[in-house]
């Protein structure tokens, strides 16, 4: 991934963990990364993708009801953090949360599924991906990062 953004279609959920576990592999620091699509659209694959290249050996869940989940990361940064923003109505939830502190820390890896309430709380170096279906190819995803 650059600054210009890249463009990538992934052909099965496989696929889309092997391509975001290239990219755990490469990070070498804190790293904030804001997933954007629709239900399905390959958010949470990408997030247990991520999570093996960064080296975790745990089984990566889906917080959607629990709001996020935390992981030591071996060897290297101090946390992984998965979030799932859907079921928040407002920023002040994210506040009680501790998010702002979290993302703050420049040592945590912050993955963010559903991330339109927390664009207040965002830096500027956060690295945006766009995840939609290919029409007429239900299991292809693009992955794009903006």
């Amino acid at each position: 991934m650059n600054a210009n953004g890249v463009k990538k279609i992934t052909a099965s959920g496989l696929a889309t963990k092997r391509y975001a576990e290239g990219i755990g592999k490469t990070i070498k620091s804190g790293r904030i990364f804001a997933l954007w699509g629709d239900l399905g659209s390959g958010k949470t694959t990408f997030v247990k993708g991520l999570a093996r290249g960064l080296g975790l050996n745990h089984k990566i869940k889906s917080p959607t009801f629990v709001i996020f989940h935390s992981y030591p990361i071996p060897k290297t940064f101090f946390r992984f953090y998965h979030f799932d923003l859907y079921r928040l109505r407002s920023a002040a939830e994210l506040e009680d949360l501790g998010f702002p502190e979290i993302i703050k820390n420049r040592k945590n890896i912050v993955a963010i599924e559903w991330p339109k309430i927390a664009k207040k709380f965002l830096p500027a170096n956060t690295k945006h991906i766009n995840f939609t279906h290919v029409k007429k190819q239900p299991n292809n995803r693009i992955i794009e990062s903006l």
